[in-house]
Order: C-alpha cells, then sequence, then structure tokens
C-alpha cells in the first residue's frame, strides 16, 4: 500500500446539541485521488475542515504523512501545512489584487523574496492551467468565473503542494468550464503525483477524476452504531452498488457505466481539448 497522505480516525464533531460527524475514519493514500460525495448536510465540507485542520474535531485523531498533528510543534505544523494547497468553491481571490499579485501571493507570504523567480512560477502556473500572460494584469472581476476558478488553482500550485483540496471545484460553472476544470485535477495528479480530495455533488466530475469514492450519510438519520460512511469503493462499485441509499443518491446515471468505460471517456474528453 502507498503511504498515507491524510488520515482520520474516529473523529467526531458536535454542534451544540447536533452531531454532525460521528467515529468517522477515513485514508488517504498518496498519489490517490478521492471523492467524498453525500446529500446536503452529512458533513462533507466538515470532514474537509478537520482534515485540514480548519477545525478542530470534539473528538479523533489527524494525521498529515503519517504523523500526528496534534504532537507537531508550531512550527512543523505550519511546514506541514504548507504542503496543503486549497481551491475556494468561489476561487476567493482578492479583488484589489491583480491577477499576477494573487497568483504570488502565497509565495510572498511564505517569505519569497525572488522577484525573478516569484515572475517565472506566476507565468509557468497560468499556462499549467490554460491562461494566457496576457491577463496578469487584469482583476478577478475583468475574467469569467471559470477563469477565476484556474487562477485559484494556479495559486494554490505556486507552492508546489503534495495533497489539493478541491470545494466544490465545479458548481457554478457551465459544461465547458466544469470539463476543463476536472481536466486539470487529473492533469495535476497525473504530472505532479498530487493527492486529491474532492468534496462535490457533481456526479460527472466523480466519473471523470475519483480514483475511490467515499459516501458519507447524515448522522441525524442513522440510528446509533451505524456506520456514517455509507460506501468506500471505486466508480465501477459505486455503479453496482445495491444500498438503497447509494442507489437514491446517484440514480441511474451511473449504471451503464462502469471504471474502464469512465476511463475511455476521461481520455477522449483530454484529447479532444488537446
Amino acid at each position: 500500500m502507498s503511504a498515507l497522505a491524510i488520515e482520520v480516525s474516529d473523529v467526531r464533531c458536535v454542534f451544540g446539541s447536533q452531531t454532525v460527524l460521528s467515529e468517522v475514519s477515513l485514508r488517504v493514500a498518496a498519489g490517490e485521488t478521492v471523492a467524498i460525495v453525500g446529500e446536503s448536510g452529512c458533513g462533507k465540507s466538515v470532514t474537509m475542515k478537520v482534515m485540514m485542520q480548519l477545525l478542530r474535531p470534539t473528538s479523533g485523531r489527524l494525521k498529515w504523512f503519517g504523523r500526528d498533528v496534534e504532537t507537531l510543534s508550531t512550527v512543523e505544523r505550519q511546514q506541514q501545512r504548507l504542503r496543503l494547497g486549497y481551491l475556494f468553491q468561489g476561487a476567493a481571490l482578492f479583488d484589489s489584487l491583480t491577477i499576477y499579485e494573487n497568483v504570488a501571493f502565497g509565495m510572498r507570504q511564505t517569505g519569497e523574496q525572488d522577484e525573478q523567480n516569484i515572475h517565472n512560477t506566476v507565468l509557468e502556473r497560468l499556462d499549467e492551467v490554460g491562461l494566457s500572460s496576457e491577463i496578469v494584469m487584469k482583476r478577478p472581476s475583468e475574467i469569467s468565473g471559470g477563469m477565476q476558478k484556474r487562477v485559484g488553482l494556479a495559486r494554490a500550485l505556486a507552492l508546489s503542494p503534495d495533497v489539493m483540496f478541491y470545494d466544490e471545484p465545479t458548481t457554478g460553472l457551465d459544461p465547458v468550464n466544469s470539463r476543463r476544470i476536472d481536466e486539470l485535477i487529473h492533469s495535476v495528479q497525473q504530472s505532479r503525483g498530487v493527492t486529491g480530495i474532492i468534496v462535490t455533488h457533481d456526479l460527472r466530475t466523480v466519473q471523470r477524476v475519483a480514483d475511490r469514492i467515499v459516501m458519507l450519510y447524515p448522522r441525524q438519520k442513522l440510528p446509533d452504531g451505524v456506520q456514517q460512511i455509507i460506501f468506500d469503493g471505486s466508480l465501477a462499485q459505486l455503479a453496482a452498488s445495491s444500498d438503497e441509499r447509494v442507489r437514491e443518491y446517484i440514480g441511474d446515471e451511473l449504471e451503464t457505466k462502469t471504471a474502464q468505460e469512465a476511463e475511455v471517456e476521461r481520455r477522449q474528453t483530454l484529447l479532444k481539448s488537446a
């Protein structure tokens, strides 16, 4: 088995009187792309925030690259956190900064002072996500939503993360831009070996990029002692699942599509867009 990039064990999250996550355990191997799916309110985003330690769980353990996060010193935790990249649902670009300064932001914040290196990295990362250097002096409001998402990805990649977290990466995008973002996620994994963790409602994204799918079910709909992760497996296994809760979520969208067929479709899409 590959080394583990992220591991959560027996995680429980309680907000007031509401239990959102209960005894959730999940391991993500280095280089793997995992899609976390499930209906609204099942705890997908909370799980991602726990994995990034943006949210401390009520109980449970978190490991980054085999190390218990709670045992790390402040300096070590900051260093390890730089190995994690994040693509926000709304891109979350700084409106007052140019595209160039947005992509350079993380590098400057982490102490990079070599302006030539910053310049080269910004242009390389924009090129990697399919954007021209002609947009560098524009503001986020002057480019499309799809382009903003790609700039957000370029900003994250500028720090060369080992793990990328994607929060609803295709929400609000048209089919063309959705495919483009999916292709970029797949390309980043293939070319860099970056581990991907995706929270999404978009089953097309799941089909195009995921090596593995994890489905959560709302805790309040489950009796005590029942696992909150109701599915953990491949696309083909998801399509063939007989669990009524899984079938209700996916409908008939995956019934005729095996993992092999999805991979063929993905490759054809990439060739057409090349």
